[in-house]
């Protein structure tokens, strides 16, 4: 396959001054299930799809309805704009996405970009929250303490392109929001602990009772599994037991 993929983007004039929030597909899907949250509760319109030249394409449905697996959207009355991805984006295409993407921005004046995403790493209970990896000047004009940092380590891909070129001066303020994945997914708690951070850092109304519900579901569904799966395995000691005796009977 060609290492050389190029993207284009199909978007028109957006006002400028606004802030590009992104949500990608990546392990556990906490990233993309926010930013669609946030588009869905806030009946955002999309605006712009981005296409790849190369890279290997899918096409999502709903209903019989196909639609473009990288989307751009307008919030009405705030002034933020949704770059989500349903395609994942590989290391190795990192650098032209970006490079495009901050093309654009640059056209359209885009004041700032913030990232969603999540990083499947070995974690404590306590480290289920929001951290954040940003510029200097990011960290001085949007973060206040809410969101604390990221202590150490190292981003690769998609955000890494972002921060360097923002570090270059090649693109706007760029902040990362990361917190620890759990894949497979969906992994809801992980887009509820985005949603509280987009909520508080921007300032928008986010209602999360629809995936609130759903995260409930889904934890009732993993315990009664493993209830199930605890009596099967009773069940089989006790004929494991009984045969044990049984057999001892012909000794």
């Amino acid at each position: 396959m060609p290492r050389d993929t190029a993207f284009t983007i199909d978007c028109p004039e957006i006002a400028p001054g606004q802030t590009l929030l992104v949500g990608l597909a990546s392990p556990g899907m906490a990233s993309l299930t926010a930013a669609t949250h946030i588009v869905e509760e806030h009946e955002a319109t999309e605006i712009g799809h981005v296409a790849p030249a190369e890279l290997p394409a899918i096409t999502p449905f709903e209903d019989g309805t196909p639609r473009h697996h990288t989307r751009l959207y307008d919030i009405d009355g705030e002034s933020i704009v949704v770059l989500l991805s349903e395609l994942f984006v590989p290391p190795w295409a990192a650098r032209p996405f970006v490079e495009e993407v901050l093309d654009w921005a640059t056209d359209s004046q885009i004041a700032e970009i913030a990232m969603l995403h999540p990083v499947a790493y070995e974690h404590a209970p306590d480290d289920h929250q929001v951290f954040y990896v940003a510029t200097e000047e990011y960290e001085t004009e949007r973060l206040d303490g809410d969101v604390p940092p990221m202590s150490g380590g190292v981003l690769d891909g998609v955000p890494s392109e972002f921060l360097s070129h923002s570090l270059r001066g090649e693109g706007p303020p760029t902040g990362i929001y990361v917190t620890p994945a759990h894949p497979p997914g969906p992994d809801i708690d992980g887009a509820l602990l985005f949603l509280d951070a987009v909520e508080s850092t921007y300032d928008l109304d986010i209602d999360r009772s629809e995936l609130e519900d759903f995260s409930r579901e889904i934890k009732q569904h993993y315990e009664t599994l493993a209830e199930r799966m605890a009596t099967l395995d009773e069940a089989e000691q006790s004929r494991d037991d009984r045969e044990f005796y049984a057999d001892r009977m012909y000794m």
